[in-house]
């Protein structure tokens, strides 16, 4: 598998969180290669199923794949397009930002403001807010209504981008590069033996309520799970304790909201495969699905695994390509060498560490 092939094809396609029908045929398609049946459910999630030998415990690895985005809020008289966001966008990143408007047909624009010539001393030191912001067409108001309306979404414009070292660029990549890790997994279990029975689940709007991996483990109710996000990469000023470094594996999550006895798993796997790997020390919430999943029915064990990349929520999100390899074969390695006994509660050993 090409797996910036796979990220060139993935981040191309427009998917704001609730807007991701565009992508999920896309992965389904994906999936199908890999799975033995394949759904995608009412909300949009992308569900693929790797059957096992026959224990009947159940693993889920979840990865979401809405995007951030903008939403149409307002038409000027003279055909200027006022917005909101959905998601986490910084304003100050969307200045001068090329975006594609969803409605009727797909429509190009720009991200203007007033320039900085015309700003009063005063104003021109203030933070870039929404509210100065607009998308110019180049339609006036008669032309742009007959293909936009107040609602519609808009997504940054995909230019994946190659770069040096086996860097890539590009929208989207938050987090459609852990979807391509779930593909880099499944094309390793084809050369692997393994007693569970693996769910693998494109997720929606985690930008916005985590709303698809809340459902999706309810719905599977799976013994254990796998959910799979990125972490911030290093980058100049930003200090070391909150990155990782690019090119040396993903990192893996320990502190209190992660199951023990699986993250252990988890680490002496990669330590035993020589997968490069880093720890993420989070001592409180992880602001991934992480949450969403482990909280569902009477909780469910989670491990998480992210990915470092570098200026995330932006259009030119960026990561070292190994990374993905790396996580994908930590994957697939972890969840086939789970066993029926890794589930059994042992003497001495507390009830909430073991799922029965």
């Amino acid at each position: 598998m090409e797996i910036k092939s796979i990220l060139k094809e993935l981040t191309k396609e427009n998917g704001a969180s609730g807007y991701e029908y565009k992508v999920s045929e896309t992965l389904a398609n994906h999936f199908k290669k890999y799975c033995d049946d394949v759904q995608i459910d009412k909300l949009g999630n992308v569900i693929g199923l790797k059957k096992g030998t026959g224990s009947g415990r159940k693993i889920l690895v979840t990865a979401h794949y809405d995007e951030i985005g903008l939403l149409v809020k307002s038409i000027d008289k003279e055909g200027f397009i006022r917005f909101t966001r959905i998601g986490g966008i910084d304003p100050k990143i969307l200045l001068a930002a090329e975006v594609i408007i969803h409605g009727k047909k797909s429509i190009p624009g720009v991200i203007g403001a007033k320039p900085p010539h015309l700003l009063s001393s005063e104003d021109g030191n203030k933070i870039m807010e929404l509210q100065n912001l607009y998308i110019d067409t180049g339609m006036d108001y008669e032309e742009i209504t007959q293909y936009v309306s107040i609602g519609d979404y808009i997504t940054l414009k995909p230019v994946p981008l190659e770069l040096k070292s086996n860097y890539f660029a590009s929208k989207a990549l938050d987090n459609r590069c852990s979807c391509a890790s779930m593909l880099e997994a499944l094309e390793e279990l084809k050369s692997l033996k393994h007693e569970c029975d693996i769910y693998f689940a494109a997720t929606v709007q985690e930008e916005v309520h985590m709303t698809g991996g809340i459902t999706v483990s309810y719905n599977i109710d799976p013994d254990m799970a796998i959910v799979v996000d990125v972490c911030h990469g290093e980058m100049p000023d930003v200090p070391k304790e909150a990155s990782f470094a690019c090119g040396k594996g993903p990192a893996i999550a320990v502190g209190p909201v992660l199951n023990k006895k699986f993250t252990n798993k988890l680490i002496d796997k990669a330590k035993y495969e020589n997968i490069k790997y880093q720890i993420d020390v989070e001592p409180g919430g992880t602001g991934t699905e992480a949450w969403a999943t482990q909280v569902s029915r009477s909780g469910i064990p989670t491990v998480l695994i992210s990915i470092p990349l570098k200026y995330m929520h932006t259009a030119v999100e960026t990561l070292n390509v190994s990374d993905l390899k790396e996580t994908g074969k930590l994957i697939a390695r972890f969840a086939a060498s789970i066993t029926n006994e890794d589930f059994e509660k042992k003497e001495g050993v507390p009830a909430w560490i073991c799922r029965s």
